[in-house]
């Protein structure tokens, strides 16, 4: 029924589903207690409290547009999309390295990797959705055109790996919180958070670089601009300070756009088995 439901919303125009997504953002912060809560507190921290009307209407176009992203023809879903800065992609391509594409949970970031696929074999980080009902969903769509899903466990690394090392790109989610063993803490908009280490560890196995990517959602429905942007942190030093430097530019990347970052989600949890770090380390 889940699947019938995204392919028939999937006919509607994409200003539609965003006015609808609106609606949705604020019923859902005003029937959800601990989603009010989260989504305020992050944004509060982050400095972007100014920001909270629009990030509840954001939140909901998040959802509402799934079923355009994931259902619509290709064709339909590509006419709606820009792409900037693909030269600095296309560098990497032609010199024979390999790309560590890291796409925060901004603006449309399921749209990232369908779109850059249409370009060039990509491999993708992939940890199937709690809600069972929603796997076929979520695999079709992912594994369109020529992306291929990396299972998120050691045999999913090294196809990672593998495929930088043919001179290929592959994608990371670089803030979702990783499992015990995992990550690191470090600094995100001035407090602790748990922090993956896998993709410096990627770019360094793989000899490839990190370049930053995300989708802004365009207004009234007009469409999405797909932005590349170059790394610029270090990824010298230790795990902690590598995981770090990449918070800085996720950071960078949240500002253009800080309405439709991903505020709801508890990016500040501490993972079962995972030591809670010291206050003193806390920016």
């Amino acid at each position: 029924m889940l699947v019938l439901l995204f392919r028939i919303l999937s006919f509607l125009p994409l200003r539609v589903l965003h006015a609808l997504g609106a609606a949705l953002g604020w019923i859902v912060y005003l029937l959800s207690p601990s989603h009010r809560r989260r989504l305020r507190e992050n944004l509060e921290q982050a400095g972007y409290g100014g920001h909270l009307r629009a990030a509840i209407a954001e939140s909901g176009k998040a959802i509402a547009e799934l079923p355009f992203v994931w259902c619509a023809p290709q064709e339909r879903v590509t006419r709606h999309v820009t792409m900037e800065n693909w030269e600095l992609v296309q560098r990497q391509l032609d010199a024979g390295r390999g790309i560590v594409f890291l796409t925060p949970h901004l603006g449309c970031f399921e749209l990232t990797a369908q779109q850059v696929s249409l370009r060039v074999e990509l491999t993708v980080m992939y940890r199937p959705p709690r809600q069972s009902a929603l796997k076929p969903l979520v695999e079709g769509a992912r594994e369109r055109q020529h992306m291929h899903l990396a299972p998120a466990n050691l045999a999913g690394v090294r196809m990672l790996v593998k495929a930088l090392r043919g001179g290929q790109p592959v994608g990371v989610l670089p803030d979702q919180v990783p499992q015990e063993g995992e990550g690191v803490w470090a600094p995100f908009f001035g407090r602790d958070a748990y922090t993956m280490t896998l993709p410096a560890k990627l770019a360094q196995l793989g000899k490839a670089d990190i370049l930053t990517v995300y989708a802004e959602r365009l207004p009234r429905g007009r469409g999405f601009a797909i932005r590349f942007v170059p790394f610029e942190g270090s990824l010298d030093g230790d795990a902690a300070q590598q995981a770090a430097a990449i918070n800085r530019q996720m950071e960078k990347l949240i500002a253009f756009c800080p309405a439709q970052y991903f505020w709801s989600y508890n990016r500040y949890k501490k993972p079962q088995g995972v030591e809670a770090p010291h206050p003193e380390t806390v920016a």
